[in-house]
């Protein structure tokens, strides 16, 4: 991973995993500017390190992300050390597009942003005392780009109710949403993140990739348009080394050994 001179995230490389935390503590970790375009770096220094596996996108202290910065949004003081790369849209649609799995580690409090930033992850794993929420009406604001990667997974009217309210879920309905794939009591958190984390580095990083482009591509569409861009894929799929090995490997009823090819 390049070393950059973040202001607002702090990342860690271990291994297959890098860690990258929202890092805004005075301000609950809300996001801003800033904080979106250091994001951007830190995804595309992820997919670019073939080392890199799995993202953890987490916040520093006791929140996950309170929402926006309103702050920096308003005050002119956003530029970045970084030279601009996008703004909240681009992340949202560089979470759902990367080819690496990442795992949200809601620790703390996710509004409007930050909710967003959930609902685009591969995975959302959260403490149980957690609360999550669209309150941008309250400030006379609405959750516009949020909406797109809500939509996904709120059924309609619930989505409406929320975002027309301005209310705040506890953990477990939001589990019941779909909105997160986890919930656990909040000492056990890393316990659970680690339990995905493990499963997704024990996978072949080549078949990750290819099924996770896959289903980039072929989202939203009908079966008819769907299925022949599946069928390409999985001939790419059954063109890899990674492929062929867990294949013999399990012929062979032996771990299979992945390469990555």
């Amino acid at each position: 991973m390049i070393e950059r001179a973040y202001e607002k995230i702090k990342d860690t490389h271990d291994g297959a995993v890098v860690t990258v935390a929202l890092s805004n503590v005075a301000r609950r970790n809300a996001i801003g500017p800033r904080m979106t375009n250091e994001l951007l770096y830190a995804l595309d220094d992820a997919r670019a390190d073939a080392s890199v596996r799995v993202v953890v996108l987490t916040g520093e202290g006791k929140a996950f992300c309170s929402g926006g910065d309103f702050a920096e949004m308003t005050s002119g003081a956003a530029e970045s050390a970084l030279p601009h790369k996008g703004d909240y849209a681009d992340l949202l649609l560089a979470m759902s597009r990367i080819d690496k799995p990442i795992v949200a580690r809601v620790n703390g409090v996710a509004m409007g942003g930050g909710l967003g930033l959930v609902a685009a992850s591969t995975f959302a794993i959260a403490a149980n005392d957690v609360k999550l929420g669209t309150p941008e009406v309250d400030v006379g604001l609405f959750p516009m780009m949020i909406m797109a990667v809500l939509a996904r997974f709120v059924p309609r009217r619930r989505l409406v109710q929320m975002m027309l309210l301005g209310e705040k879920l506890g953990a477990d309905e939001a589990l019941r949403l779909g909105l997160l794939n986890e919930v656990t009591a909040p000492d056990e958190l890393d316990v659970a993140v680690k339990r995905t984390v493990d499963a997704l580095v024990s996978k072949s990083p080549s078949t990750i990739a290819l099924g996770m482009r896959a289903y980039v591509e072929q989202d939203g569409l009908d079966l008819a348009a769907a299925l022949p861009i599946l069928r390409t894929k999985l001939a790419e799929v059954l063109a890899t080394n990674d492929a062929r090995e867990g294949l013999m490997a399990f012929l062979e009823k032996r771990a299979p050994k992945w390469t990555g090819t």
